[in-house]
Protein backbone atom coordinates (compact mmCIF):
# COMPACT_ATOMS: atom_id res chain seq x y z
CA UNK A 1 0.00 0.00 0.00
CA UNK A 2 1.39 3.37 -0.59
CA UNK A 3 1.58 5.64 2.36
CA UNK A 4 2.84 8.68 0.74
CA UNK A 5 -0.31 10.86 1.36
CA UNK A 6 -0.36 9.48 5.22
CA UNK A 7 3.49 10.24 5.35
CA UNK A 8 2.91 14.03 3.84
CA UNK A 9 -0.18 14.64 6.64
CA UNK A 10 2.40 13.96 9.29
CA UNK A 11 5.16 16.02 7.71
CA UNK A 12 3.26 18.94 7.54
CA UNK A 13 1.30 18.40 10.54
CA UNK A 14 -2.09 18.48 9.64
CA UNK A 15 -3.61 16.04 12.25
CA UNK A 16 -7.25 17.00 11.48
CA UNK A 17 -6.98 15.49 8.35
CA UNK A 18 -4.23 12.60 9.54
CA UNK A 19 -6.40 11.02 12.34
CA UNK A 20 -9.85 10.22 10.80
CA UNK A 21 -7.56 9.04 7.66
CA UNK A 22 -5.23 6.45 9.16
CA UNK A 23 -8.21 5.45 11.70
CA UNK A 24 -10.32 4.69 8.70
CA UNK A 25 -7.84 2.06 7.28
CA UNK A 26 -7.24 -1.78 7.77
CA UNK A 27 -5.24 -2.87 11.13
CA UNK A 28 -2.80 -4.74 9.28
CA UNK A 29 -1.97 -1.48 6.62
CA UNK A 30 -1.66 0.70 9.85
CA UNK A 31 0.33 -1.18 11.46
CA UNK A 32 2.83 -1.98 8.19
CA UNK A 33 2.42 2.18 8.04
CA UNK A 34 3.81 2.48 11.74
CA UNK A 35 6.86 0.58 11.10
CA UNK A 36 8.17 1.84 8.21
CA UNK A 37 8.29 5.64 9.97
CA UNK A 38 11.19 7.13 10.71
CA UNK A 39 11.33 10.52 11.38
CA UNK A 40 8.47 10.16 13.97
CA UNK A 41 8.19 8.08 16.90
CA UNK A 42 6.29 4.98 16.46
CA UNK A 43 4.66 5.50 19.39
CA UNK A 44 3.01 8.86 19.00
CA UNK A 45 1.57 7.98 15.90
CA UNK A 46 -0.22 5.07 17.68
CA UNK A 47 -1.46 6.92 20.66
CA UNK A 48 -3.79 8.97 17.35
CA UNK A 49 -5.21 5.62 16.95
CA UNK A 50 -8.79 4.92 18.53
CA UNK A 51 -8.66 2.77 21.29
CA UNK A 52 -10.75 -0.50 19.71
CA UNK A 53 -8.17 0.06 16.23
CA UNK A 54 -4.92 0.46 18.17
CA UNK A 55 -5.57 -3.02 20.26
CA UNK A 56 -5.57 -4.70 16.77
CA UNK A 57 -3.02 -2.74 15.33
CA UNK A 58 -0.91 -4.00 18.25
CA UNK A 59 -0.64 -7.41 17.86
CA UNK A 60 0.04 -7.31 14.07
CA UNK A 61 3.47 -5.52 15.23
CA UNK A 62 6.83 -6.94 15.41
CA UNK A 63 7.55 -7.35 19.02
CA UNK A 64 10.32 -4.42 19.00
CA UNK A 65 8.24 -2.11 17.97
CA UNK A 66 5.37 -3.11 20.64
CA UNK A 67 8.06 -2.67 23.40
CA UNK A 68 9.00 0.73 22.07
CA UNK A 69 5.02 1.69 22.67
CA UNK A 70 4.71 -0.41 26.14
CA UNK A 71 7.92 1.87 26.98
CA UNK A 72 6.10 5.01 26.43
CA UNK A 73 3.38 4.10 28.35
CA UNK A 74 2.93 4.75 31.94
CA UNK A 75 2.12 1.83 34.15
CA UNK A 76 -1.36 3.23 35.21
CA UNK A 77 -2.12 3.34 31.08
CA UNK A 78 -0.36 -0.22 30.64
CA UNK A 79 -3.04 -1.95 32.92
CA UNK A 80 -6.33 -0.31 31.11
CA UNK A 81 -4.24 -0.79 27.45
CA UNK A 82 -3.19 -4.85 28.27
CA UNK A 83 -7.36 -4.83 28.76
CA UNK A 84 -8.05 -4.45 25.40
CA UNK A 85 -5.88 -7.47 23.84
CA UNK A 86 -6.62 -10.61 23.59
CA UNK A 87 -5.20 -13.03 25.75
CA UNK A 88 -3.44 -14.66 22.71
CA UNK A 89 -1.84 -11.55 21.58
CA UNK A 90 -1.13 -11.06 25.23
CA UNK A 91 0.58 -14.27 25.94
CA UNK A 92 2.98 -13.80 22.11
CA UNK A 93 3.66 -10.28 23.17
CA UNK A 94 5.03 -11.44 26.66
CA UNK A 95 7.22 -14.09 25.03
CA UNK A 96 9.30 -12.15 22.84
CA UNK A 97 9.65 -9.44 26.25
CA UNK A 98 12.58 -8.78 27.76
CA UNK A 99 12.35 -10.23 31.37
CA UNK A 100 12.12 -6.76 33.47
CA UNK A 101 9.43 -5.77 30.78
CA UNK A 102 7.33 -8.28 31.15
CA UNK A 103 7.93 -8.30 34.98
CA UNK A 104 6.48 -4.35 34.53
CA UNK A 105 3.55 -5.41 33.04
CA UNK A 106 2.48 -8.26 34.98
CA UNK A 107 3.11 -5.45 38.10
CA UNK A 108 0.44 -2.89 35.87
CA UNK A 109 -2.41 -5.36 36.12
CA UNK A 110 -4.70 -6.74 37.93
CA UNK A 111 -4.49 -9.53 40.07
CA UNK A 112 -7.43 -11.57 37.91
CA UNK A 113 -5.86 -10.34 34.83
CA UNK A 114 -1.79 -11.38 36.02
CA UNK A 115 -2.93 -15.34 36.95
CA UNK A 116 -4.75 -15.67 33.74
CA UNK A 117 -1.51 -14.49 32.01
CA UNK A 118 0.46 -16.81 34.22
CA UNK A 119 -1.36 -19.82 33.77
CA UNK A 120 -1.05 -19.50 29.67
CA UNK A 121 2.86 -18.88 30.36
CA UNK A 122 2.86 -22.16 31.76
CA UNK A 123 2.26 -24.02 29.00
CA UNK A 124 4.68 -25.56 26.92
CA UNK A 125 6.10 -23.93 24.19
CA UNK A 126 4.77 -24.97 20.53
CA UNK A 127 1.59 -26.66 22.31
CA UNK A 128 -1.78 -25.74 21.31
CA UNK A 129 -2.26 -24.63 25.24
CA UNK A 130 0.14 -21.79 23.88
CA UNK A 131 -1.35 -20.60 21.02
CA UNK A 132 -5.27 -20.38 22.31
CA UNK A 133 -7.30 -17.79 23.91
CA UNK A 134 -9.68 -17.97 26.55
CA UNK A 135 -11.90 -15.34 24.92
CA UNK A 136 -14.92 -17.11 24.06
CA UNK A 137 -18.50 -17.30 24.52
CA UNK A 138 -19.46 -20.70 26.82
CA UNK A 139 -23.70 -21.77 27.47
CA UNK A 140 -24.99 -24.21 29.47
CA UNK A 141 -27.52 -26.50 27.86
CA UNK A 142 -30.75 -26.00 29.82
CA UNK A 143 -30.42 -22.38 28.20
CA UNK A 144 -33.19 -21.37 25.71
CA UNK A 145 -32.18 -20.04 22.60
CA UNK A 146 -33.73 -16.76 23.62
CA UNK A 147 -31.63 -17.03 27.02
CA UNK A 148 -28.49 -17.92 24.77
CA UNK A 149 -28.70 -14.74 22.31
CA UNK A 150 -29.41 -12.52 25.00
CA UNK A 151 -26.47 -14.34 26.97
CA UNK A 152 -24.12 -13.96 23.84
CA UNK A 153 -25.45 -10.05 22.94
CA UNK A 154 -24.13 -9.42 26.98
CA UNK A 155 -20.86 -11.35 27.15
CA UNK A 156 -19.81 -11.81 23.21
CA UNK A 157 -18.78 -7.77 22.48
CA UNK A 158 -15.01 -8.62 23.73
CA UNK A 159 -14.98 -12.24 22.78
CA UNK A 160 -12.28 -13.23 20.22
CA UNK A 161 -15.35 -15.17 18.18
CA UNK A 162 -19.31 -15.40 18.70
CA UNK A 163 -19.55 -17.85 15.52
CA UNK A 164 -18.97 -20.74 17.75
CA UNK A 165 -20.77 -21.54 20.96
CA UNK A 166 -19.31 -24.08 23.41
CA UNK A 167 -22.04 -25.47 25.54
CA UNK A 168 -20.44 -26.70 29.43
CA UNK A 169 -21.66 -28.22 32.23
CA UNK A 170 -20.93 -26.42 35.77
CA UNK A 171 -17.51 -28.03 35.88
CA UNK A 172 -16.68 -26.33 32.45
CA UNK A 173 -16.70 -29.97 30.73
CA UNK A 174 -17.33 -30.13 26.69
CA UNK A 175 -20.70 -30.46 25.96
CA UNK A 176 -21.10 -29.73 22.52
CA UNK A 177 -21.24 -26.76 20.02
CA UNK A 178 -23.63 -24.64 18.89
CA UNK A 179 -23.16 -22.14 15.69
CA UNK A 180 -24.41 -19.01 15.48
CA UNK A 181 -26.84 -19.32 12.29
CA UNK A 182 -28.39 -22.10 14.09
CA UNK A 183 -29.44 -19.77 16.94
CA UNK A 184 -30.77 -17.42 14.57
CA UNK A 185 -32.60 -19.95 12.89
CA UNK A 186 -33.84 -21.56 15.62
CA UNK A 187 -37.05 -21.70 17.84
CA UNK A 188 -36.52 -19.07 20.71
CA UNK A 189 -37.91 -21.75 23.24
CA UNK A 190 -36.35 -24.56 21.96
CA UNK A 191 -33.32 -25.94 24.62
CA UNK A 192 -29.74 -25.42 23.72
CA UNK A 193 -29.42 -29.14 24.31
CA UNK A 194 -31.64 -30.04 21.75
CA UNK A 195 -29.77 -28.02 18.91
CA UNK A 196 -25.88 -28.73 20.28
CA UNK A 197 -24.00 -30.48 18.08
CA UNK A 198 -22.09 -33.38 20.84
CA UNK A 199 -19.85 -34.68 18.35
CA UNK A 200 -17.57 -32.33 18.95
CA UNK A 201 -13.80 -31.97 17.37
CA UNK A 202 -11.71 -30.98 20.40
CA UNK A 203 -7.99 -31.24 21.31
CA UNK A 204 -5.99 -31.30 24.38
CA UNK A 205 -3.55 -28.70 26.14
CA UNK A 206 -0.44 -30.25 25.45
CA UNK A 207 -1.29 -31.37 21.35
CA UNK A 208 1.56 -30.21 19.15
CA UNK A 209 0.61 -26.87 17.21
CA UNK A 210 0.90 -27.88 13.88
CA UNK A 211 -1.61 -30.90 14.67
CA UNK A 212 -4.01 -28.58 16.25
CA UNK A 213 -3.06 -25.92 13.14
CA UNK A 214 -3.19 -29.07 10.86
CA UNK A 215 -7.12 -30.57 12.42
CA UNK A 216 -8.39 -27.04 11.92
CA UNK A 217 -7.71 -27.19 8.43
CA UNK A 218 -8.88 -30.66 7.49
CA UNK A 219 -12.27 -30.01 9.19
CA UNK A 220 -12.86 -26.11 7.91
CA UNK A 221 -13.25 -25.23 11.87
CA UNK A 222 -13.17 -21.56 12.74
CA UNK A 223 -12.12 -22.22 15.95
CA UNK A 224 -11.18 -25.59 17.66
CA UNK A 225 -11.73 -26.08 21.81
CA UNK A 226 -8.70 -27.07 23.45
CA UNK A 227 -9.39 -29.23 26.83
CA UNK A 228 -7.30 -30.68 29.52
CA UNK A 229 -6.78 -34.04 31.12
CA UNK A 230 -10.65 -34.08 32.62
CA UNK A 231 -12.36 -32.79 29.39
CA UNK A 232 -12.83 -29.14 30.49
CA UNK A 233 -12.59 -26.33 28.43
CA UNK A 234 -10.20 -24.51 28.90
CA UNK A 235 -9.62 -22.28 25.48
CA UNK A 236 -9.93 -22.23 21.60
CA UNK A 237 -7.44 -21.57 19.32
CA UNK A 238 -8.79 -19.92 16.02
CA UNK A 239 -8.39 -20.03 12.47
CA UNK A 240 -5.82 -17.18 12.50
CA UNK A 241 -3.76 -18.22 14.79
CA UNK A 242 -3.78 -21.67 12.81
CA UNK A 243 -3.02 -19.77 9.80
CA UNK A 244 0.21 -18.20 12.03
CA UNK A 245 0.89 -21.31 13.30
CA UNK A 246 1.57 -23.01 9.33
CA UNK A 247 3.29 -20.29 8.40
CA UNK A 248 5.59 -20.65 11.19
CA UNK A 249 5.93 -24.23 10.76
CA UNK A 250 6.67 -24.12 7.16
CA UNK A 251 9.15 -21.36 7.62
CA UNK A 252 10.88 -24.10 9.94
CA UNK A 253 10.47 -26.67 8.21
CA UNK A 254 12.20 -24.75 4.97
CA UNK A 255 14.92 -23.62 7.32
CA UNK A 256 15.51 -27.12 8.58
CA UNK A 257 15.70 -28.47 4.83
CA UNK A 258 18.39 -26.04 3.98
CA UNK A 259 20.92 -27.45 6.80
CA UNK A 260 19.86 -23.80 9.01
CA UNK A 261 19.21 -24.11 12.54
CA UNK A 262 15.63 -23.02 12.84
CA UNK A 263 14.95 -18.80 13.85
CA UNK A 264 11.77 -17.13 15.15
CA UNK A 265 12.79 -13.68 13.79
CA UNK A 266 12.53 -12.07 10.18
CA UNK A 267 15.93 -12.04 8.35
CA UNK A 268 16.35 -8.09 8.55
CA UNK A 269 16.10 -8.63 12.42
CA UNK A 270 18.85 -11.30 12.88
CA UNK A 271 22.32 -9.93 13.14
CA UNK A 272 25.40 -11.10 11.66
CA UNK A 273 26.90 -13.27 14.46
CA UNK A 274 23.35 -14.91 15.48
CA UNK A 275 23.20 -15.86 11.02
CA UNK A 276 26.74 -16.90 11.83
CA UNK A 277 25.90 -19.40 14.44
CA UNK A 278 22.38 -20.71 12.99
CA UNK A 279 24.21 -21.84 10.01
CA UNK A 280 27.76 -23.13 11.37
CA UNK A 281 27.02 -25.92 13.05
CA UNK A 282 25.24 -27.95 10.21
CA UNK A 283 27.95 -26.26 7.77
CA UNK A 284 30.50 -28.26 10.02
CA UNK A 285 28.50 -31.79 10.05
CA UNK A 286 28.40 -31.72 6.76
CA UNK A 287 32.11 -30.98 5.78
CA UNK A 288 33.27 -33.48 8.04
CA UNK A 289 30.93 -35.98 6.75
CA UNK A 290 31.58 -34.83 3.04
CA UNK A 291 35.48 -35.76 3.99
CA UNK A 292 34.02 -39.33 3.79
CA UNK A 293 33.59 -38.58 0.30
CA UNK A 294 36.99 -37.65 -0.13
CA UNK A 295 38.59 -40.80 1.05
CA UNK A 296 36.73 -42.86 -0.96
CA UNK A 297 37.58 -41.26 -4.25
CA UNK A 298 41.87 -41.37 -2.91
CA UNK A 299 41.32 -44.85 -1.54
CA UNK A 300 40.17 -45.73 -5.69
CA UNK A 301 43.25 -43.15 -6.86
CA UNK A 302 44.47 -45.94 -8.68
CA UNK A 303 41.88 -46.91 -10.78
CA UNK A 304 41.21 -43.46 -12.03
CA UNK A 305 45.00 -43.13 -13.13
CA UNK A 306 44.03 -46.47 -15.12
CA UNK A 307 40.38 -44.70 -16.68
CA UNK A 308 41.25 -40.82 -16.24
CA UNK A 309 37.62 -40.67 -18.04
CA UNK A 310 35.70 -41.56 -15.09
CA UNK A 311 36.43 -38.93 -12.91
CA UNK A 312 34.63 -36.80 -15.17
CA UNK A 313 30.97 -38.59 -14.55
CA UNK A 314 31.52 -38.58 -10.82
CA UNK A 315 30.11 -35.13 -10.42
CA UNK A 316 26.95 -35.92 -12.66
CA UNK A 317 26.40 -39.51 -11.08
CA UNK A 318 26.37 -37.42 -7.41
CA UNK A 319 24.36 -34.70 -8.71
CA UNK A 320 21.34 -37.11 -10.34
CA UNK A 321 21.60 -39.19 -6.87
CA UNK A 322 21.24 -36.23 -4.42
CA UNK A 323 18.43 -34.63 -6.46
CA UNK A 324 16.76 -37.77 -6.45
CA UNK A 325 16.73 -38.19 -2.59
CA UNK A 326 15.71 -34.70 -2.01
CA UNK A 327 12.86 -35.26 -4.37
CA UNK A 328 11.72 -38.42 -2.62
CA UNK A 329 12.70 -36.69 0.91
CA UNK A 330 10.82 -33.38 0.27
CA UNK A 331 7.55 -35.51 -1.20
CA UNK A 332 7.63 -37.66 2.64
CA UNK A 333 8.40 -34.64 4.93
CA UNK A 334 5.11 -32.33 3.13
CA UNK A 335 3.18 -35.43 3.50
CA UNK A 336 4.21 -36.20 7.14
CA UNK A 337 3.63 -32.76 8.28
CA UNK A 338 -0.18 -33.10 6.56
CA UNK A 339 -0.60 -36.23 7.95
CA UNK A 340 -1.19 -38.13 4.76
CA UNK A 341 1.43 -40.48 5.65
CA UNK A 342 2.69 -42.60 8.69
CA UNK A 343 4.64 -44.92 9.91
CA UNK A 344 2.96 -47.60 9.56
CA UNK A 345 2.95 -46.48 5.96
CA UNK A 346 6.65 -46.71 5.16
CA UNK A 347 6.75 -50.70 3.25
CA UNK A 348 3.71 -48.97 0.89
CA UNK A 349 6.13 -45.92 0.37
CA UNK A 350 9.49 -47.77 -0.23
CA UNK A 351 7.06 -50.04 -2.91
CA UNK A 352 6.11 -47.19 -4.89
CA UNK A 353 9.48 -45.15 -4.37
CA UNK A 354 11.05 -48.38 -5.70
CA UNK A 355 9.47 -48.34 -8.82
CA UNK A 356 9.37 -44.66 -9.65
CA UNK A 357 13.43 -45.05 -9.03
CA UNK A 358 13.51 -47.53 -11.35
CA UNK A 359 11.66 -45.51 -14.33
CA UNK A 360 13.93 -42.40 -13.58
CA UNK A 361 17.07 -44.35 -13.09
CA UNK A 362 16.51 -46.40 -16.68
CA UNK A 363 15.49 -43.17 -18.39
CA UNK A 364 18.90 -41.25 -16.83
CA UNK A 365 20.83 -44.17 -17.55
CA UNK A 366 19.50 -44.41 -21.26
CA UNK A 367 19.97 -40.84 -21.53
CA UNK A 368 23.64 -41.27 -19.79
CA UNK A 369 24.97 -44.19 -21.95
CA UNK A 370 23.78 -42.37 -25.19
CA UNK A 371 25.69 -39.29 -23.94
CA UNK A 372 29.05 -41.34 -23.13
CA UNK A 373 28.91 -42.94 -26.15
CA UNK A 374 28.12 -40.35 -28.79
CA UNK A 375 29.73 -37.17 -27.17
CA UNK A 376 32.48 -38.15 -24.64
CA UNK A 377 33.12 -41.11 -27.28
CA UNK A 378 34.37 -43.38 -24.81
CA UNK A 379 34.36 -47.28 -24.59
CA UNK A 380 31.13 -49.20 -24.45
CA UNK A 381 32.24 -50.70 -20.77
CA UNK A 382 32.69 -47.11 -19.46
CA UNK A 383 29.10 -46.05 -20.41
CA UNK A 384 28.11 -49.30 -18.98
CA UNK A 385 29.35 -48.69 -15.84
CA UNK A 386 28.04 -45.00 -15.89
CA UNK A 387 24.73 -45.78 -16.75
CA UNK A 388 24.46 -49.09 -14.19
CA UNK A 389 25.92 -46.81 -11.43
CA UNK A 390 23.72 -44.29 -12.32
CA UNK A 391 20.51 -46.58 -11.99
CA UNK A 392 21.76 -47.82 -9.10
CA UNK A 393 22.55 -44.56 -7.71
CA UNK A 394 19.20 -43.52 -8.50
CA UNK A 395 17.36 -46.75 -6.50
CA UNK A 396 19.19 -46.30 -3.58
CA UNK A 397 19.41 -42.17 -2.94
CA UNK A 398 14.86 -42.66 -3.59
CA UNK A 399 14.52 -45.27 -1.08
CA UNK A 400 17.29 -43.21 1.41
CA UNK A 401 15.06 -39.94 0.61
CA UNK A 402 11.74 -42.19 1.65
CA UNK A 403 12.99 -43.54 4.65
CA UNK A 404 14.90 -41.49 6.79
CA UNK A 405 12.06 -38.55 7.72
CA UNK A 406 10.17 -41.65 8.72
CA UNK A 407 12.53 -43.10 10.43
CA UNK A 408 13.25 -39.58 11.72
CA UNK A 409 9.33 -39.05 12.93
CA UNK A 410 9.59 -42.49 14.47
CA UNK A 411 12.10 -41.42 17.08
CA UNK A 412 10.96 -38.30 17.52
CA UNK A 413 12.78 -35.99 15.40
CA UNK A 414 11.55 -33.50 13.01
CA UNK A 415 11.94 -34.99 9.64
CA UNK A 416 12.74 -32.11 8.06
CA UNK A 417 16.27 -32.43 9.62
CA UNK A 418 16.41 -35.47 7.28
CA UNK A 419 16.37 -33.11 3.81
CA UNK A 420 18.34 -32.28 0.87
CA UNK A 421 21.69 -31.63 2.69
CA UNK A 422 21.44 -34.45 4.73
CA UNK A 423 20.25 -36.92 2.44
CA UNK A 424 22.94 -35.59 -0.40
CA UNK A 425 25.96 -36.46 1.77
CA UNK A 426 24.94 -39.74 2.08
CA UNK A 427 23.73 -40.08 -1.04
CA UNK A 428 27.41 -39.16 -2.71
CA UNK A 429 29.41 -41.49 -0.66
CA UNK A 430 27.12 -44.38 -1.73
CA UNK A 431 27.39 -43.30 -5.65
CA UNK A 432 31.01 -43.33 -5.42
CA UNK A 433 30.95 -47.03 -3.65
CA UNK A 434 28.75 -48.12 -6.43
CA UNK A 435 30.85 -46.52 -9.48
CA UNK A 436 33.92 -47.89 -7.93
CA UNK A 437 32.14 -51.36 -7.54
CA UNK A 438 30.72 -51.17 -10.82
CA UNK A 439 34.27 -50.20 -12.32
CA UNK A 440 36.21 -52.60 -10.75
CA UNK A 441 33.87 -55.54 -12.18
CA UNK A 442 33.12 -54.23 -15.89
CA UNK A 443 36.70 -53.03 -16.67
CA UNK A 444 38.55 -55.21 -14.19
CA UNK A 445 40.78 -52.40 -12.46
Amino acid sequence: MNFEALNVLLEEKKYNEFIPLINSLNHVDIADFLQQLSDIPLYKVFRMLKKDIAADVFAELDSEFQQQIIDSMKDSEISSFIDTLAMDDTVNMLEEFPANVVDRILKSTTPELRKEINRFLKYPEGSAASVMTSEFVRIKSHFTVAEAVSYIRKTGIDKETVYVIYVTDSSRKLLGIVELKDLLFSSEDATIESIMDSAVISASTHDDQETVANMISKYDLLALPIVDSESRLVGIVTVDDALDVISEEATEDIEKMGAIVPSDKPYLKIGVFETWLKRIPWLLVLMISAAFTGSIITHYESALAQVVILTAFIPMLMGSGGNAGGQASVTIIRSLSLGEVRMGNIFRILWKELRVSLLCGLTLSVVAFGKVMLIDRASVGVASVVALALLSTVVLANLVGASLPILAKRIKLDPAVMASPFITTIVDAASLVIYFFFATKILGL
